[in-house]
C-alpha cells in the first residue's frame, strides 16, 4: 500500500494518490490532470477510481479528464447529483483497490453529499481517513457554501451528527488527511499542520470536544468571512461539467503581439500581470492588475477580477501556461492571450509605448513619511491581523473589500498602503492605479518589517 498527499499551497488543497498492487486511485484532483497520469506511471500502476469527497466551490476538479483519459470511474458519496456519468455510492459501501479497500462514510454538513473514505490496509485495519472538507486540522468545513434550500443551521446541525455518529468513534491512532490547510476560504481557522490523527483532533479541535449540538451549530456559523464570489460559478462547474484541459490551454496559450495586445485592451481585456511585486514596481503596462504567482493568486483573483472578464496576461518568461493553468484551476477560462515579448517588457518601451512605475517606500523612509503626515496610511489586511497591531492613524480596508470601497477614497490625497509583507499591499496599489488614482505609494517589506525596525510606530 502506497499513500501520497499532493499538497497545492497557493489553494491550499490536498490532493491524494492511493496504490495498491497496480491499482491506484485519485482523491479530489485539481484541474491539471497530467501529475496524476504522470504518477501512477512512474509507479507502474493504474488509476481505477477517481473519488470526490463533495462538489468543491474552491477550485475546478480534475475528476473528468482523469476519468476520460484512464477510463477510471468517479465516485461520490450519497446525495449526489451529477450532470455526468459517475458511481453515487450508498453509505458504509466499500471499494476494493488491490489488497485495501476504501469505506465511503456520508458526512453532510459542509454540504449535503459530503463523504469521507476510509483506508483499510491489507489486514483490513482501518489506516487513514480522507475527511474532505469535513474535517480540517483543529476545525471543520463551513456549511453555508452549497447550502441549496437548507439553512447554514440546518447544514451545521448535519455535520455535528456526522462528526459524533461517524468520525469520533474511530481509533485514535486512524490518520487523518484533510481536503485543506491553513488558508483555505472553506473554514474559518484551519491549523497549519496538514495531517493528523483521530486522537490528536479528538485533544484539540473543537468541533470534535463534548459540546451540545446548539453549542457546535452557534460556533460553527457565526463570525463567518465572506466566502469569495467565484466559489459559487466553481460549485456549479463541478456539477455539470467543463471543456476538457487539453481544449481550455489550446485556446488560450497563445502569443500575443503587441499589436493584438493593445487590441484586446480597448475591447475591454483585464490585464492581469502575474508577475512578483518586485518586478511589477519596476515597471507595468498602464491598468494591470498585479496579483502574483509567488503568493495566493488564485484566492485573490477569485475575489477580485471579476469571473467573466477577458483577461490578456503579462508573465514571467516561461511562466504563461502556470499563470492559464493556475487561473483554470478557480474556472477561469477567459485568457485570450499572454502578452510575448522576447526582451521583456523592454520591447513595449521600444515601441515608444507608456510604461508606469509604483514608487515604493522603504522601512528607513517611512518614519519620516509617517511623520510628514502628508500620506493617508491604509492597511489592506485581514481584520484578525489588524486587531493584533496596525501602524497608528491609519485607515483599513481589508483588501478582498476594496473594489467596492474604492468610492470612500479620495483621488486627490496622497496614499501609503501596506500589508504584512507588501504582496496584498502591491495589488492593492495596482488596482488603486487601474482606476484613475495617481499619488499611491507601497510600503516595501509590509508592516511586519517597519515593526522589526521601527516598534513605536505601532499601535495595538
Amino acid at each position: 500500500m502506497f499513500v501520497q498527499q499532493l499538497y497545492t499551497n497557493c489553494l491550499a488543497q490536498a490532493a491524494y494518490y492511493v496504490e495498491s498492487e497496480g491499482e491506484a486511485l485519485i482523491i479530489d484532483p485539481l484541474r491539471e490532470p497530467e501529475p496524476y497520469i504522470a504518477l501512477a506511471k512512474s509507479r507502474n500502476a493504474k488509476i481505477k477510481y477517481v473519488f470526490e469527497t463533495h462538489f468543491h466551490a474552491d477550485f475546478v476538479s480534475g475528476h473528468l479528464d482523469l476519468s476520460r483519459l484512464t477510463g477510471a470511474a468517479i465516485v461520490y458519496g450519497p446525495n449526489a447529483k451529477p450532470g455526468y456519468r459517475a458511481v453515487v455510492a450508498t453509505d458504509k459501501e466499500t471499494f476494493q483497490l488491490g489488497k485495501v479497500t476504501i469505506e465511503v462514510l456520508h458526512t453532510p454538513g459542509h454540504t449535503i453529499e459530503s463523504s469521507c473514505f476510509l483506508l483499510r490496509d491489507e489486514n483490513n485495519k482501518p489506516y487513514c481517513l480522507f475527511s474532505g472538507d469535513t474535517l480540517f486540522i483543529g476545525d471543520v468545513g463551513r456549511p453555508d457554501l452549497m447550502s441549496g434550500n437548507l439553512s447554514k443551521e440546518e447544514l451545521a446541525a448535519y455535520l455535528y451528527d456526522s462528526l459524533q455518529s461517524k468520525i469520533k468513534p474511530l481509533s485514535d491512532d486512524i490518520i487523518v488527511y484533510p481536503g485543506h490547510g491553513a488558508g483555505s476560504a472553506c473554514g474559518k481557522n484551519i491549523g497549519k499542520e496538514t495531517f493528523s490523527t483521530i486522537g490528536e483532533q479528538k485533544k484539540m479541535n473543537y468541533a470534535l470536544a463534548d459540546i451540545s449540538k446548539e453549542e457546535f451549530i452557534k460556533a460553527v456559523t457565526s463570525d463567518l468571512p465572506t466566502p469569495p464570489p467565484y466559489f459559487f460559478k466553481d460549485a456549479k462547474i463541478n456539477i455539470t461539467g467543463y471543456d476538457s484541459f487539453e481544449t481550455m490551454m489550446s485556446r488560450e496559450m497563445k502569443g500575443l503581439n503587441i499589436e493584438e495586445f493593445r487590441s484586446e485592451i480597448e475591447k475591454g481585456a483585464v490585464i492581469l500581470d502575474t508577475r512578483p511585486q518586485e518586478e511589477f514596481e519596476k515597471g507595468f503596462i498602464p491598468g494591470s492588475i498585479n496579483i502574483g504567482l509567488n503568493g495566493d493568486f488564485a484566492v485573490w483573483v477569485g475575489s477580485l477580477v471579476s469571473f467573466n472578464s477577458r483577461l490578456v496576461l503579462v508573465t514571467q518568461p516561461g511562466q504563461e501556461k502556470e499563470s492559464i493553468t493556475r487561473l483554470a484551476r478557480i474556472g477561469y477560462e477567459n485568457v485570450i492571450g499572454y502578452l510575448y515579448l522576447t526582451g521583456g517588457l523592454k520591447s513595449w518601451i521600444d515601441a515608444k509605448l507608456e510604461i508606469n512605475k509604483v514608487k515604493g517606500i522603504s522601512t528607513e523612509k517611512a518614519e519620516e513619511v509617517i511623520a510628514s503626515k502628508e500620506y493617508i496610511l491604509l492597511d489592506v489586511r485581514k481584520p484578525s491581523e489588524r486587531e493584533q497591531y496596525f501602524l497608528k492613524n491609519s485607515e483599513f480596508i481589508p483588501l478582498n473589500e476594496l473594489p467596492e470601497r474604492m468610492i470612500s477614497l479620495d483621488k486627490n490625497k496622497k496614499y501609503l498602503v501596506y500589508c504584512a509583507g507588501g504582496y496584498r499591499s502591491m495589488i492593492a496599489v495596482s488596482i488603486l492605479l487601474a482606476n484613475g488614482f495617481t499619488d499611491v505609494y507601497n510600503l516595501q517589506g509590509g508592516i511586519n518589517a517597519l515593526k522589526r525596525e521601527k516598534p513605536l510606530l505601532m499601535a495595538q
